[in-house]
């Protein structure tokens, strides 16, 4: 007789207030806190999971930082690296507003551009502004394309 091995359950608190980014795509977590600057000196009370089982997409990460309502210019960012992401908003333990991610067309201010002669990298008082096309980013200002690693790009 073959013993079955116990089924593995993950377990995280819920939370009293606060945000759950669910649906990160897998091993993004961390690019995720960066975005928002959270490190290990920031007071939040966080919980992160890695590599969860998921239906839709195989393995997600998942993200909970309690006391903390994230602000539009954060959700740009975050789409930016997970597409697919749902931003759960929790108060008095429950679900008050649930909605995915949605990447803008225009960014402004939120990535940096690889061209270091564009005008939004020298001293000028000007904010990056790029347009998304197909799953890349336009410079508005010097046609510079960021074709791959988004991430490293986020201001």
């Amino acid at each position: 007789m073959i013993e079955e091995e116990p089924k593995r359950t993950l377990v995280i608190s819920t939370i009293e207030n606060g945000t759950v980014i669910d649906h990160i795509n897998a091993g993004e977590a961390l690019v995720v806190l960066r975005i928002l600057g959270i490190t290990g000196s920031t007071k939040e009370c966080l919980s992160v999971a890695t590599n969860v089982t998921s239906k839709a997409l195989s393995k997600k990460d998942v993200v909970k930082i309690e006391n903390r309502e994230l602000k539009a210019n954060e959700v740009d960012r975050i789409a930016l690296v997970a597409p697919n992401a749902t931003i759960n908003i929790i108060r008095d333990f429950r679900v008050i507003d649930k909605k995915g991610v949605i990447t803008p067309q225009i960014l402004i201010g939120v990535l940096r551009c690889p061209n270091p002669g564009c005008i939004t990298n020298t001293n000028e008082p000007v904010q990056s502004r790029f347009e998304m096309q197909r799953k890349k980013a336009v410079c508005a200002y010097c046609d510079a394309l960021i074709l791959s690693d988004i991430s490293s790009h986020i201001i």
